[in-house]
């Protein structure tokens, strides 16, 4: 992974929407409640509950957000979702 997209800050907006600040200066708002629809794995499921998807930090390590039960996002595809939002 390029530090390019390595996420350097991140804040819970509301609902499922997040704000991201990635290593390359780009900031962008994220929803990602679509992500969390259907069928998840044991992982994800726990993300659905707007209270506990709050509880999103930074993984300074990884370069990435991760939530306490180890669930993380891959940042550059988040990345990705902040330059051209679906």
């Amino acid at each position: 992974m390029s530090a390019t997209y390595e996420i350097r800050a991140v804040e819970h907006i509301g609902e499922h929407r997040l704000r991201l600040t990635f290593a390359d200066g780009l900031v962008g708002d994220v929803d990602l409640a679509n992500n969390f629809e259907g069928d998840l794995g044991p992982a994800f499921e726990p993300l659905r509950d707007v209270n506990y998807f709050a509880r999103v930090t930074v993984d300074h390590e990884l370069g990435t957000i991760i939530w306490p039960n180890g669930a993380d996002l891959a940042p550059d595809t988040l990345h990705r979702q902040v330059i051209s939002p679906s």
